[in-house]
């Protein structure tokens, strides 16, 4: 699986280049936070954004000596509730906010596209199945109780499905996940999906049905869990691969199967990016294209405009300053399977940036 990864890396990297998704250049932008007194920005929420901040925070604190960032996965739900509460500085999320939740004062700022994809236990099963929205929802509601149930037999002609329960497991924790995971079944099963997407569905009551907590929790719980299956963030995907367990190739609106393979999401985002409003609040799931993974999302960072003090919004503003220009390089994204923004999200990210005071 991961060899298939770099090999689409490599396929693309020029094209990525020529049609305006390479990273913007940070030559100008000015490590101005250095000169600032100490500093502490506290950081919380998206575990599937979480490791990419891991990797931001020391390259940047090594460059910026006058600033700590503390970050954290406690899941969307938590980024969002705090950073409005204003005890956090940065609310990282994988959900937009709601039209509640998005009004003066408060800014969702995208700062990468990612993926989610749809992970499973099935001893001996090599290779992808093939599931779409409909299968999903039909396990999540308890209408779809074995894994050679007739309808994912017909999916996957030829492959041979265990009789055996299916352990259908779900964040128990507010999750940007769960949002992605409940958009893709709302758009692409909404006769069989009737309860909308959020952070926190309302899950219907199942007796086969597990929970855990975070990304790592979902990876955790279907490593020690046959025939279990489970939504994860694709910045977990290398430890999916280490710990032998599969991943779907799922049906996008087109009516393919298609795997979270970077061309795949690329296609996906040139469907959906252009549509992107000035407070940036989209879905980019289920995005229209032959090839478009059906899964992806902007990561974003929610914030407050009016902070403490104006030392606080310009160091905020410097570090995503930062995480928008060089943070957005190759040498981060891709060991998280993430996709940098496109030169038009960048410019629109950096003028809500221009709000914080």
């Amino acid at each position: 699986m991961q060899s298939r990864w770099k090999l689409s890396l490599a396929a693309i990297s020029l094209g990525l280049a020529v049609s305006g998704w390479a990273p913007v250049s940070a030559h100008n932008v000015q490590p101005i936070a250095a000169k600032a007194k100490s500093m502490t920005l506290l950081e919380t929420g998206s575990t599937l954004l979480y490791p990419l901040f891991e990797k931001w925070v020391p390259v940047y604190e090594k460059s910026h000596p006058g600033v700590a960032i503390t970050p954290a996965g406690t899941g969307s739900g938590t980024g969002i509730s705090e950073a409005l509460a204003g005890t956090v500085q940065i609310g990282a999320s994988d959900a937009y906010l709601s039209p509640s939740e998005l009004k003066p004062g408060v800014v969702n700022v995208p700062l990468a596209i990612s993926a989610q994809v749809i992970a499973y236990n099935l001893p001996g099963l090599h290779g992808h199945l093939k599931l779409n929205g409909s299968i999903l929802a039909g396990i999540y509601t308890g209408r779809i109780t074995e894994w050679n149930a007739s309808v994912i037999a017909k999916a996957n002609p030829g492959v041979k499905l265990p009789h055996h329960a299916i352990i259908p497991v779900r964040r128990s924790d507010g999750s940007g996940d769960s949002f992605l995971f409940t958009s893709y079944m709302t758009d692409s099963a909404p006769t069989i999906w009737t309860a909308g997407y959020s952070t926190q569905p309302n899950w219907p009551a199942l007796s086969s049905e597990a929970s855990a907590v975070g990304n790592g929790g979902m990876v955790q719980f279907l490593k020690g869990n046959s025939y279990s299956i489970a939504y994860v963030g694709i910045s977990y995907l290398n430890q999916l691969d280490s710990d032998h367990l599969a991943y779907a190739a799922l049906q996008n609106r087109a009516g393919h199967y298609v795997l979270p393979i970077r061309a795949d999401i690329v296609d996906a985002a040139n469907a959906r990016v252009k549509a992107t409003p000035k407070d940036e609040t989209i879905s980019l799931v289920y995005a229209p294209g032959n090839n478009s993974y059906p899964i992806i999302n902007y990561e974003y960072a929610i914030l407050k405009t009016d902070q403490p003090s104006a030392q606080i919004a310009s160091s905020i503003k410097t570090f995503l300053t930062w995480a928008l220009h060089s943070g957005n390089a190759a040498t981060f994204l891709n060991a998280v399977h993430f996709l940098p923004l496109p030169a038009a999200t960048v410019h629109l990210s950096m003028k809500q940036l221009g709000e914080l005071h």
